[in-house]
C-alpha cells in the first residue's frame, strides 16, 4: 500500500511542479491560457504577469516539500499536513473562482489522503 500511496503523493508534486511551470516560465503561453481560463493578453499584463510568477513560486515549493517528505527525509506528518493544506487551498479556490478547481487542483491529493486513511485503518 506504501508503493501507491508514494506514487499518488509524487503524482501530486509533479502536479504543482507543472503548475509553477506554467505560472513561471510559460506565463503567457496558449497552456497557460487554457488551464486558467484567461486569454494571453490578460498574462502579459504587468501586474497579472507577475503575480501568476509569484503564485508559480509557492506552488513549485509545495512540489519540492512534498518531494522532500516523501524520498529525503520521510515523514508522513509532513505529506500529510501539505496535501490537507492542498485540500484546503482548493476548496477556497473553488469558493471564490471556480468551482472545479477542488477536483483539478485537489483532487489528486483528496485520493492520496484517502489511501493514506485507508492504509492506517488496516
Amino acid at each position: 500500500m506504501q508503493i501507491i500511496i508514494n506514487v499518488f503523493a509524487t503524482l501530486v508534486a509533479l502536479e504543482f511542479l507543472y503548475i509553477m511551470y506554467l505560472e513561471t516560465f510559460q506565463t503567457t503561453s496558449k497552456q497557460t491560457a487554457r488551464v486558467f481560463d484567461m486569454t494571453q493578453a490578460e498574462l502579459a499584463r504587468p501586474s497579472v504577469n507577475t503575480l501568476f510568477k509569484n503564485q508559480g513560486v509557492y506552488n513549485g515549493l509545495i512540489g519540492v516539500l512534498l518531494l522532500v517528505g516523501l524520498y529525503l527525509v520521510p515523514s508522513r506528518i509532513m505529506v500529510v499536513s501539505l496535501l490537507i493544506f492542498i485540500v484546503l487551498v482548493a476548496a477556497y479556490g473553488s469558493l471564490t473562482s471556480n468551482k472545479t478547481i477542488i477536483w483539478r487542483q485537489g483532487g489528486l491529493a483528496i485520493i492520496t489522503l484517502g489511501l493514506i486513511g485507508g492504509a492506517l485503518l488496516f
